[in-house]
């Protein structure tokens, strides 16, 4: 019996029956067959695609415990155990009786250990991690089927595959998934004919190149192990075992001389010497031809009439949408390039490969990566599309795509890139939005942001640069699939627009979520989120986090209002006060600190932001005690302040649009319905001559002046000073005004004490909640700029 992984079962099937194995029968996750020991010895020893090999002893009957020990102890296990030998039993299957596998294999070993105690007289010693003889149950319905394991460790550890690790960064393709996809693709037929040519592409690691040299060569896969598991089983014959390992040796040194054709292509960092040191650990005495992605295409057109094609698109999670688009990006292009009589065949793990091909694919293997569903797809390159869509960009270069009007898309992308890095040039910004759903069916916002220059090896570098693309929640009335294929155009032209490494595309995807729930995600983060990029802004340095949140921590529409916040900071006293709320990573105190002021309070509810807003305090230089970083319900914090002996000269208030979280006040957060009450609160925490700067970004937001008049608050709108070039097309992507205490006249009535107030702004607004409205706005969840809106 040979098992494998679930989906290589005919092909395994195939290979047994290549090795003159007898009575093959595929079967689930296993195919058996028949033959002397010799032909499970060449097995062993030369199957690509099995991961056991396990020589049956006997079914057993095992409807109970009782019934499968009585079973175990009848057979002859003294014929099969050696006295001295250690053993570890694997126990798979269930049944109505038999439900758990550790209770299973604890029973076969007590039949063992009490037959071999009355035979042999010696007590049976167990070693789990590493036996001298392993043997494996297989319970199925009612009956057992007993064995030996011949392979020991797994077929698939050949002896030179490298695990992921710093010097080699690319997880590497099992050997016996990468055996498999060859399999698919014909490499066994394409090396009985002179001169096999094999075109890998993503071949990271090498694994791929490994297997594809040492089948074309006939070197078997077994040479390498050191040791198997019949060499600790009594029916083991030796001179056998010998003989089959002197015929591969000499296969072996026969096949060095074979011609050979290997290209491998790739661009993640690190693949080359990757690829050569798996090459080498695998003892192919073969160099490979390795050439980049951008190369990849003049390759694929010089493949002979026999040659065939590969490629692994299993190398990237289903969040990595940048990776992914660039890797369909790079198969168009191969596939568009191929010669009619290639061979093709690809690892997917996308479910957009066809559609990305414009080929529907003639076979197909479904499989497991890990947890993960995947596919082995084989196509026929005569059945390609006779024209895929291409997009020019650039100096007249073309890039395949999925979509038509996606040239459309890269002619705005082109043109705005253009224009917003000539501004951005001019005015020493970093960090700048390109576009905005400029075209309404492809529904993103994109932002670039340039990190600081870097010093390596006495060498000013030049600043590495990223894009955001953030998408907007596409309408339910939208294809999903047409949508997904958008994305992938935007992800695949906008690195080759804007000059940056697709590595550095990241894309974010809003959802609609429960409220409170950014709150809960950013704490449970905390352990392990990494310490991000730092960017310059108006001479500060920022820190800014591309992978682990929905938002970057730093918000570029409030570019202006940061800078305002500065120039307003240096106004104040020499000893006054400026306060942060909702300060979110504190980018807003940095700008008042730089302005002059000394004494500062920050208030957020995340422990993580607040930690990320002293980070950003410190890289400025500003470490003095006089700085505070308060952790607290900022709502329960201002009513408290309020009523303090504490004034502030400046406040900065960005609150969120709404929330429900369970760790703000009982009845929620919603700033249309509360904005007056926290600003009457605002302007009673404000010295006689302090101002404060209020934000949000409601679209519909609509302050109620009316009632902020009665009770003593003035309001100035200076939203059109605050939206930034970048922004201007989008003028509602936040309002903002300048909050002050109105001075009092003689007949001005007397302001009501906050109980009171808060019960009659209460009384007279209806309370959303109550009233059927939905805790959360469609704005709140479609939106890139939205964050926020629920998170700081």
């Amino acid at each position: 019996m040979a098992t494998c992984p679930k989906g290589f079962e005919q092909l395994l099937a195939n290979e047994l029956i290549s090795l003159d194995c007898e009575q093959v029968r595929p079967l689930t996750g296993q195919v058996s067959f028949s033959g002397t020991l010799a032909c499970a010895y060449r097995v062993c020893l030369w199957s690509r695609l099995a991961s056991r090999i396990t020589l049956i002893l006997a079914r057993v009957n095992a409807a109970d415990a009782n019934q499968l020990y009585e079973g175990i102890y009848a057979l002859p296990w003294e014929e099969h155990v050696p006295t001295t030998a250690s053993v570890a039993i694997n126990a798979h299957g269930m049944n109505d009786e038999l439900r758990n596998t550790q209770f299973t294999a604890l029973r076969t070993k007590d039949a063992i250990s009490d037959r071999m105690l009355a035979k042999k007289a010696i007590r049976l010693t167990t070693n789990p991690a590493n036996p001298d003889l392993r043997i494996t149950l297989r319970l199925r319905n009612t009956i057992a089927m007993v064995g030996i394991d011949l392979s020991g460790n797994p077929l698939f550890r050949r002896g030179y595959e490298m695990s992921k690790s710093a010097r080699q960064p690319i997880a590497p393709l099992r050997p016996d998934y990468a055996a498999a996809l060859l399999a698919q693709a014909g490499w066994f037929r394409a090396c009985r004919h002179t001169n096999p040519t094999l075109l890998s592409v993503y071949t990271g690691a090498g694994t791929i190149l490994a297997e594809a040299a040492a089948q074309a060569l006939d070197r078997a896969p077994g040479l390498l192990r050191n040791s198997w598991g019949f060499e600790g089983w009594l029916g083991h014959e030796a001179t056998t075992w010998a003989r089959l390992q002197a015929e591969a040796k000499a296969r072996a040194q026969k096949g060095v001389t074979g011609a050979l054709t290997l290209i491998g292509a790739d661009d993640r960092r690190g693949w080359e010497s990757a690829a050569r040191q798996t090459m080498r650990a695998a003892g192919i005495p073969y160099e490979p031809q390795l050439v980049s992605c951008a190369a990849v295409t003049e390759a694929a057109a010089q493949l002979g009439n026999s040659g065939i094609c590969v490629c692994d698109l299993s190398f990237f999670s289903a969040n990595e949408l940048p990776v992914e688009a660039r890797a369909l990006s790079v198969a168009r292009g191969v596939v568009a390039a191929l010669p009619d009589t290639t061979s093709l065949s690809a690892v997917d793990s996308t479910n957009a490969l066809d559609a990305a091909l414009g080929i529907k694919a003639t076979e197909h293997l479904d499989i497991l990566l890990g947890q993960d569903k995947a596919s082995i797809r084989s196509y026929d390159v005569t059945q390609r599309a006779q024209k895929l869509p291409l997009v020019t960009y650039g100096d007249n270069k073309q890039v395949a795509v999925l979509m038509e009007a996606s040239s459309q898309f890269a002619a705005r992308l082109s043109k705005m890139y253009k224009l917003r890095k000539k501004w951005a040039k001019r005015e020493y910004i970093s960090c700048y939005r390109i576009y905005d759903a400029d075209l309404p069916d492809y529904a993103a916002a994109i932002d670039i942001y340039e990190g600081l220059p870097r010093h390596r090896a006495g060498v000013l570098q030049t600043p590495e640069r990223w894009a955001v693309v953030a998408e907007y929640a596409a309408p339910k009335t939208v294809d999903p699939t047409l949508a997904h294929e958008r994305l992938l155009d935007m992800l695949t032209l906008t690195p080759l627009i804007c000059g940056i490494d697709p590595a550095h595309v990241y894309v974010k995807t809003r959802m609609h979520s429960k409220g409170g729930s950014q709150y809960a995600n950013t704490e449970q983060k905390d352990n392990q989120r990494r310490h991000g990029h730092l960017i310059d802004e108006n001479g500060l340095t920022l820190e800014v986090n591309f992978e682990d949140y929905l938002d970057t921590g730093l918000f570029l529409d409030h570019r202006d209002t940061r800078a305002l916040l500065r120039e307003l900071a240096k106004k104040i006293p020499e000893h006054g006060y400026f306060c942060n709320l909702f300060a979110y990573t504190g980018s807003a105190t940095c700008y008042a600190a730089d302005g002059g002021a000394r004494n500062t309070t920050t208030v957020d509810m995340s422990r993580t932001y607040l930690d990320w807003a002293q980070r950003n305090m410190r890289r400025n230089g500003f470490t003095e005690d006089t700085h505070k970083f308060v952790q607290a319900d900022v709502l329960q914090w201002i009513d408290a302040e309020r009523h303090s002996a504490h004034r502030y000269d400046l406040i900065f208030c960005d609150p969120p649009t709404f929330s429900n979280s369970s760790r703000m006040r009982k009845r929620g957060w919603d700033v249309q319905r509360d904005h007056v009450e926290l600003l009457i609160s605002l302007s009673r925490m404000l010295s006689k001559t302090g101002i404060c700067i209020f934000s949000c970004n409601l679209r519909n937001f609509k302050p109620d002046t009316e009632a902020l008049t009665k009770f003593g608050v003035e309001l100035e709108d200076i939203t059109d000073k605050t939206i930034p070039e970048d922004f201007a097309r989008n003028s509602k992507i936040h309002h903002c005004y300048i909050v002050r205490r109105a001075p009092r006249t003689k007949d001005a009535p007397r302001t009501p004490t906050t109980a009171k107030a808060s019960h009659a702004l209460r009384s007279s607004r209806p309370n959303p909640q109550s009233s059927g409205k939905k805790p959360y706005s469609k704005r709140s969840g479609s939106s890139p700029d939205s964050k926020r809106r629920f998170s700081h």
